[in-house]
């Protein structure tokens, strides 16, 4: 009676993994994470089963098949560490994504700049997958932040203009000033 219990409860520890990975992966699709590809679960290598020797006039003799093996896949790249400034960089993102929907908004001449100006930045900083993820959510944070509120200009859109070229010129001078540039 000890082996359909053993039976029983190497079937649940072998499924247990799985329904980890895929509560994992609920969360990740949930709150935005890129689902990884899922690897499928590595082969258990088990004994062969000890067969009871036979008579040789009773079959012939087979040749032992190794077992597959599972070919290495390569490693997930593992991201470095953000930038002492990466706090400073990503609300200089948001407020360039601001400036990109206002600027052009308000019909000033340098609106059609700030797009630009981001994918300068993506360029120069996005350095790993994950961050250039990060910059690019920024930048969309700030413009769909003022889309949602404006339609036209008004005197508070042209008021958030000007305080958002401050700050950005602030940050700006305090990054190149502190990190180098």
């Amino acid at each position: 009676m000890r082996r359909p219990a053993a039976l029983a409860l190497a079937a649940f520890a072998a499924l247990a993994p799985l329904e980890q990975a895929s509560a994992q992966n609920f969360f990740e699709r949930l709150f935005g994470a890129q689902p990884q590809p899922q690897q499928p679960p590595p082969q258990q290598v088990r004994p062969a089963p000890q067969r009871r020797s036979q008579p040789p006039s009773q079959g012939a003799a087979r040749p032992a098949t190794p077992p597959p093996q599972q070919e290495a896949q390569p490693a997930a790249p593992v991201e470095p560490p953000p930038a002492p400034y990466e706090k400073e960089m990503l609300r200089l993102a948001e407020i360039m994504g601001a400036l990109a929907f206002l600027r052009p908004l308000c019909t000033y001449p340098d609106g059609a700049e700030w797009p630009k100006r981001m994918q300068g930045l993506l360029e120069a900083e996005g350095t790993s997958p994950g961050r250039r993820e990060r910059l690019a959510g920024a930048y969309n944070k700030g413009y769909q932040g003022f889309g949602i509120t404006y339609r036209v200009c008004t005197p508070s859109a042209q008021e958030a203009s000007v305080r958002y070229l401050r700050e950005g010129d602030t940050l700006t001078r305090l990054i190149a000033g502190r990190y180098g540039g």
